[in-house]
């Protein structure tokens, strides 16, 4: 989403490098384009305007350090002031109560919905609470249902009275449910509403009002640009909401709703969504998001990603079997579905430093594993086990036929392979020696 942000920010920050100091002359340069590529970036301009004068400020006061340049300072200014805008700290969500209830609210089209089966597939499976999932959404005809699909695509309960037309008592009568059944939370789905919709704004105060939520969230979609902005404005001022939720993050969108959301209306943002999948909800951390717009990347979340996906046990006896040099092709292939059901491949490599430059026209998804997929799965079981045994061509012809690929793509991900197992053998080696050794590794000797 903050290619093109981060292209224009990158672009005015070379404007220093080179320079032996930073100037108010040079820096008021390279602020005016920087404030230029927020604005482009549909930046809320006050919010623009505000950062950047923050920005010059800093960066005129500041004395740049010995083998510090000006304009690696400049970039570590402008990391603080991004993380700064989006709130500084990530801000967890409210689930305590008997039953804690928390209510979605947005526009039509925002993706509450969805959203609201990924916050129960997170709080049922990283906070180990049972969650009740409510549809209050009594206008859209195919609310209900779409809600019970997500429900049973999660395992979580759905409460739905169809005949009930009135938001309030369904949720009230959920809630009532909610107790009966021991759930410890209840996530209220809404309907979509305009914030003109005097009656629709309206109706869902009074749904908090009876519910008293212990959690307010605002669904937002990323790519309205700044009438997101606008409308998180308004609803603010009808229900005072506690956080705000940004969907569809990894559309092709300027992003600056991202940005300026957390300025205007003074409330966190607490969760992104991106893609459709049930497990693509990511806790908002201001520092990461401001990292990959640098193209800094964070590490943080995507070490976070990795830990949940991957078993423990998994990792263990993967551990093992690659100290005894064991690791073989149906350990690779376990792998690489574990790595695509982390989610959206572009936004996983995008976390690591340096990485938006390499993939500003690469297109990724994934499609990308299937001729590797297709070519493990070619193989015999007895030649997955024993890598060793593809040194002869005639397996590699017929690996090459089954799989729909040619000899090249097949030699080419052996080769990948073997060069994956002896840096793993050399790793193991090298560690044996301690910290030292390790420290002394060069991958490619």
């Amino acid at each position: 989403m903050f290619s093109t942000l981060s292209q224009r920010i990158d672009k005015a920050v070379k404007n220093l490098k080179g320079k032996g100091r930073i100037t108010e002359i040079n820096v008021a340069t390279t602020v005016k384009e920087i404030r230029r590529a927020l604005v482009d970036a549909d930046v809320n301009y006050k919010v623009a305007k505000q950062v950047t004068d923050e920005i010059k400020e800093e960066a005129l006061g500041r004395k740049v350090l010995i083998n510090v340049e000006p304009g690696q300072l400049l970039v570590k200014i402008v990391h603080e002031k991004l993380t700064a805008l989006m709130g500084g700290e990530e801000e967890e969500i409210n689930i305590e109560g008997d039953p804690a209830v928390v209510l979605m609210s947005g526009l039509q089209g925002s993706g509450k919905t969805t959203f609201s089966g990924k916050l129960a597939n997170f709080i049922n499976k990283k906070r180990n609470k049972k969650v009740l999932l409510v549809a209050c959404d009594v206008y859209r005809p195919a609310a209900i249902n779409q809600l019970q699909v997500v429900g049973e695509q999660i395992g979580v309960e759905v409460y739905a009275e169809p005949e009930n037309k009135n938001p309030v008592s369904i949720s009230q009568n959920a809630i009532k449910y909610a107790k009966e059944n021991n759930h410890k939370v209840v996530i209220v789905d809404t309907a979509g509403r305009l914030a003109v919709d005097e009656e629709m704004m309206k109706e869902i105060e009074d749904v908090k009002n009876a519910i008293k939520p212990s959690e307010t969230l605002f669904v937002v979609d990323s790519m309205t640009g700044q009438d997101a902005v606008n409308t998180a404005k308004t609803f603010n001022e009808r229900i005072n909401f506690d956080g705000v939720v940004l969907t569809k993050l990894d559309g092709d969108t300027r992003g600056g709703a991202a940005l300026s959301i957390r300025a205007v209306v003074n409330k966190p943002i607490k969760f992104t969504g991106t893609g459709e999948k049930m497990d693509a909800i990511n806790v908002f951390r201001p520092e990461g998001m401001a990292g990959r717009i640098l193209d800094m990347g964070d590490i943080v979340d995507l070490v976070r990603r990795t830990e949940d996906m991957f078993e423990k046990e998994e990792m263990e006896r993967l551990n093992r079997k690659m100290r005894k040099n064991q690791f073989d092709y149906d350990d690779f292939l376990s792998q690489l579905q574990q790595i695509k059901n982390m989610g959206n491949l572009k936004d996983l490599i995008g976390m690591l430093p340096g990485m938006n430059k390499v993939l500003r026209d690469v297109d990724i998804d994934e499609n990308s594993f299937k001729p590797i997929e297709a070519i493990i799965r070619s193989m015999t079981p007895h030649e997955r086990q024993n890598p060793a045994v593809l040194k002869e061509g005639s397996r590699r012809k017929r690996i090459a036929n089954g799989s729909g690929t040619s000899i090249q793509q097949v030699n080419n991900l052996i080769k990948q392979f073997e060069d994956m197992r002896k840096m793993m053998k050399k790793m193991n080696k090298m560690t044996k020696g301690g910290k030292r050794g390790f420290a002394n590794l060069n991958p490619f000797g």
